[in-house]
């Protein structure tokens, strides 16, 4: 599917996940689809996860009259899908999807890159390319929000590319302490303090695929991260001339101290209100 309809208005982001189903709540707002998987050209979902991180972004809330709605309910989507419907990928994929957002960007305003996915490859190799992929992304100018992952809570256990220097990277604040604090922590492997902050992301209600045009619940870093891709877009809508640099500083000052560890929480509890008064 290539550009069906785009018109240049509202903020574009590019999900890199298990697909994006074609839900009321996206109206027409899904601009692109490509499928590094089964090479299929109608957006579809076998999995779920990636039509819920896109209803937290973007759902207009529309098929439960405005009860579910995403964070940017304006914004284009573009879905990307690099993960089988197992929620299994490769790196190549993940590579070749962000190579062509690189090259797509213009044509499509394309500002955003969210990947609420990640990996704990065994040889530092395989991670460092993902790492090298993401920051091509960051320095071309776009703005990478990425997953710590659910492999807390032991330091060191955030999943790349989150484990990037450069990207924004996301925890859940309500996952990491106690049984459930699966939230990924660092330092990285290169003793970078990580993630950079935290947002909700136990038991979140958001779109799932279906002719019903329902809704599903689901927990994880995945739901965290694109609260902040979508506040990012919110706030590229009032100022859009915001470079990377300066959108990572405004979220990194738009938090509240939870009394934790940086790499536990980053700078703390992202507070949307605080981000948007800037």
């Amino acid at each position: 599917m290539e550009n069906q309809g785009y018109t240049g208005r509202g903020v574009c982001v590019a999900v890199l996940d298990t697909g994006i189903y074609p839900h009321r709540d996206f109206d027409r707002r899904i601009v692109a689809f490509y499928d590094y998987i089964q090479h299929r050209s109608l957006p579809y979902d076998d999995n779920g996860h990636g039509t819920h991180v896109c209803g937290i972004l973007a759902g207009s809330g529309a098929a439960s009259q405005g009860r579910y709605r995403g964070i940017a309910p304006g914004c284009c989507l573009i879905g990307m899908k690099v993960l089988d419907r197992s929620g299994n990928g490769r790196k190549e994929d993940v590579l070749k999807a962000l190579d062509w957002i690189i090259r797509n960007k213009d044509e499509y305003g394309i500002r955003i890159v969210n990947i609420s996915v990640g990996t704990t490859y065994g040889h530092s190799t395989h991670r460092d390319v993902l790492i090298q992929g993401v920051e091509q992304a960051w320095d071309s100018g776009l703005i990478v929000v990425a997953a710590a992952g659910n492999r807390g809570p032991a330091p060191g256990s955030v999943t790349s590319p989150g484990s990037s220097r450069k990207v924004i990277t996301v925890g859940s604040s309500d996952l990491m302490t106690g049984r459930s604090g699966v939230s990924g922590r660092g330092p990285t492997a290169e003793c970078i303090c990580k993630p950079d902050l935290v947002a909700p992301g136990n038991r979140v209600t958001a779109c799932a695929p279906g002719a019903g045009n329902g809704y599903g619940v689901k927990s994880g870093t995945s739901m965290s991260t694109p609260l902040i891709s979508g506040a990012v877009a919110l706030m590229l809508e009032k100022y859009p001339c915001l470079t990377n640099g300066e959108v990572k500083r405004m979220l990194l000052e738009s938090t509240d101290d939870l009394g934790l560890s940086h790499n536990q929480q980053g700078r703390g509890l992202f507070n949307l209100k605080k981000f948007l008064a800037h």
